[in-house]
Parts: C-alpha cells; structure tokens; sequence
C-alpha cells in the first residue's frame, strides 16, 4: 500500500509540474519569437534575379529583386504559397541620370543605379512568423535593421497582396 500511495504523489507532482511549466514554456516561446528578421542573410548578393522594380513618388529608386534557390524554384514552378526556407531580398538604388548615355542620345532618358539607399528581404518560416502569416521581414540601411517601430507597416501592407501570399514581386524570367 505504501508503494502505490507513493506512486500516487509522485505521478501527482510530476503532472503538477508539467501542467505548472507548460504555460510558462508557452509564454517565454511568443516572447522569444522574433516579429522581424534583424540579420542579412549570408550569400544574398549571389541569388539570382527575380525582377526589377522601379519605385517613385518618396522613394523615387530602382531595386533589383532577388531570390535564393528556394524562392526561384518556386517561383518558376508557380508554387504558392512560397515554400518555407523562402528568402527574397531587394536592393534599393536612387537612380541618377547616366550623363556618357545621354550624350549619346542626344537628351536626357537614360538613368543609372545612384547611391544604395535600403536592402529589404521577406523570409518565410511558417512556425517562426506565424502571426505574419509565415513571412519575417527586414529592412537594412547601412548594414544596420531598422528598429520595430520602423518594421510595423509592413506586414499590413504585404497582407493587401494575400493572393500572391503577401510578395508583390512578379517573376520576370
């Protein structure tokens, strides 16, 4: 009898404990959860292009669009949603005016790729960045993130493009 009452507490305490953590672990997991990615991902100027982009108004920049292997796989396969392990970057230029082209032409319509102004990239990790529907996002301006006042915009804004889960970029292959 004294075994079976002992084993009694003890299954007890244990299940006691395990219920007493189980919250604990929940709540420090969303806590430790990064809402946006803070690091540049490694090797990112070697992916291939995706497309070009030519922003004006305030932004007034061109920005090449690239995808590690992973987004061109899915890209030219039409695969949506974008697959985890998903990284899309783009690196922003003012633009200026190619002054040897337009002597060329006889008058201004050539524009180049001026000083770098931004790097942005989407990572997709459907458990990591759950409450952005599965994408991380960045945005680097002298190899330093933007804080997380800057980053709130985005997810909103990119969850006007559901359709294309949340990437505005077409492939231009």
């Amino acid at each position: 009898m004294k075994r079976m009452a002992f084993l009694l507490v003890a299954v007890a305490s244990v299940a006691g404990v395990v219920a007493f953590m189980a919250p604990v672990a929940g709540h420090a997991d969303k806590q430790a959860a990064p809402i946006f990615v803070t690091e540049i991902p490694p090797g990112y100027r070697d992916w291939r292009l995706i497309s070009v982009a030519h922003e004006e108004g305030n932004l007034n920049s061109f920005a090449a669009v690239l995808g590690n292997d992973v987004a061109i796989k899915a890209y030219r396969e039409g695969k949506r949603p974008f697959p985890d392990g998903t990284i899309i970057a783009a690196l922003h230029y003012g633009h200026v005016p190619s002054e040897e082209n337009n002597r060329v032409f006889g008058r201004v319509q050539s524009f180049v790729a001026g000083s770098p102004t931004n790097i942005q990239f989407m990572v997709k990790d459907s458990a990591k960045y759950a409450a952005t529907d599965g994408w991380g996002f960045a945005h680097f301006k002298d190899g330093k993130p933007a804080d997380e006042a800057f980053m709130k915009p985005c997810f909103p804004c990119h969850e006007q493009a559901k359709a294309s889960d949340l990437v505005f970029t077409r492939y231009a292959p």
